[in-house]
């Protein structure tokens, strides 16, 4: 993995090959098959989930579903540690290319993010028909993971996948967070907002989650589909008043969300719903533990450093600003640590779409704290999507150091230019300062390093 994390201003600083290392050090944390085995364990005829024991003689069978970037990885694990118990399953993933592994009694569907398509409804649709089998005595065990709302789609009555794909498109550009995002995907589809655990009842319901959400709340994460869902229609409405959607959004959707909001339908699930008395949630996988590995790789590489926050959020553009100014803070006052410092900084970053450019939040942040670093030596601001997709390219993020917009003018790129424009991606592939590590199989939000100098 870190061969594939190099730029040309990593291999010419110093200390370059070591935030490599942290950065794989961070992904290798949390890989989803390590983190599913630690959580899932089966001792004979007994099935260990966290701190919770089942008996696998009051369970018929045993079947697997769920979707999310991370799926592939966590069912073939999964199917490891049940062995001959599993009766079978269906996991949606993002279609990235990747090859799929082959899990005897799995069938593993592809789907696209981070709009859905056809194939997500489809896999919707698959899973609704298996979970109506299931009975008292199935245990079912449900694997999310970041993406998973794109990915599983079951729309409501009277609301199309071309709503939906209009709706997603509109929130994506807009600069909404997930969380207000998801308040609406919640209240327009069948599984999301504790969906699937309507469908898997009366079966005993087991989750492992792999966290992509900053502050990991279980109900936003894939739009909470087995977790209980605190959001109402009326909210889900506000955020469509709140970003100027209304002219945007699809008539449809409109009226299904007012119709909710009125009592016409059936909210998502609440908290005290009875169901939830036979589901068990359990994280596995989040940022903060993405950040706390690629701090420990840092102090072993001799670095004074801290993480900041793994809450970060806010516009992309805006956060670069700010970054850089923490590293121009450590070179000129040695505060909040003196060099060699590696401050880490986890969560997830929005764009506001202003151009037509090519990029990504990570991209767009870097680009912001390169005109921010410009003169300043030995100093990087480093921003990568754990899950090796920045928007809609093939790169995870880039490298901005003070150098970045003296190489760029040289070659007759304008930085400020660019970052009007959205257009990081082509400005980054010049200076071969893109990361480019491919789909990780994971996704815990994004990571950024301030790394500077001694």
């Amino acid at each position: 993995m870190s061969e594939r994390l190099w730029t040309a201003s990593l291999r010419s600083a110093s200390w370059g090959a070591a935030v490599t290392h942290m950065m794989a050090a961070a992904l290798a944390a949390v890989d989803p098959a390590q983190a599913t085995i630690a959580t899932l364990r089966r001792e004979g005829e007994w099935l260990l989930v966290g701190e919770r024991r089942y008996d696998l003689q009051a369970f018929d069978r045993i079947w697997l579903v769920g979707a999310g970037k991370a799926g592939s990885a966590m069912a073939q694990a999964t199917a490891q540690v049940l062995g001959d118990r599993l009766s079978g399953g269906i996991i949606v993933v993002k279609d990235d290319g990747a090859p799929l592994p082959e899990i005897p009694g799995v069938t593993l569907m592809r789907a696209a993010h981070p709009t859905p398509d056809e194939r997500s409804v489809l896999a919707g649709q698959r899973i609704a028909t298996l979970l109506a089998q299931a009975s008292e005595r199935d245990l079912v065990v449900a694997l999310i993971s970041g993406g998973g709302s794109a990915l599983l789609n079951l729309p409501v009555s009277g609301v199309t996948l071309a709503d939906i794909q209009q709706l997603t498109t509109e929130l994506l550009a807009c600069g909404a967070p997930i969380g207000a995002i998801n308040t609406i995907r919640k209240h327009l589809d069948q599984i999301k907002g504790g969906g699937l655990v309507r469908m898997a009842a009366p079966a005993t319901l087991v989750t492992l989650i792999l966290s992509d959400v900053v502050g990991s709340p279980l109900e936003v994460i894939a739009s909470g589909p087995t977790v209980a869902d605190p959001t109402t229609f009326a909210e889900a409405l506000a955020v469509i008043e709140r970003y100027e959607l209304r002219d945007r959004c699809p008539p449809a959707i409109l009226a299904y969300l007012a119709a909710g909001a009125r009592g016409d339908h059936p909210e998502t699930l609440k908290p005290n719903d009875p169901l939830l008395s036979k589901v068990q949630n359990v994280l596995i996988g989040s940022n903060a533990q993405a950040a706390q590995a690629a701090l420990a790789a840092a102090q072993t590489a001799g670095f004074n450093t801290m993480i900041l926050t793994t809450f970060l959020e806010g516009e992309a553009r805006e956060v670069g600003q700010v970054l850089a100014a923490i590293a121009r803070e450590i070179v000129t006052s040695h505060q909040p640590l003196p060099a060699p410092a590696c401050l880490i900084a986890g969560g997830e970053t929005t764009v506001t779409l202003r151009g037509t450019g090519r990029g990504g939040r990570n991209q767009e942040l870097a680009l912001s704290a390169a005109i921010a670093l410009d003169g300043l030596e030995h100093t990087a601001v480093i921003a990568l999507a754990t899950d090796g997709g920045d928007g809609p390219t093939d790169a995870a993020g880039a490298v901005a150091t003070g150098a970045t917009v003296r190489r760029a003018r040289a070659l007759g790129y304008d930085p400020v230019d660019h970052l009007r424009r959205n257009d990081a991606y082509p400005f980054f592939a010049a200076l071969d300062d893109l990361l480019r590590p491919g789909p990780t199989g994971t996704n815990v939000n994004d990571l950024v390093f301030i790394v500077v100098g001694g």
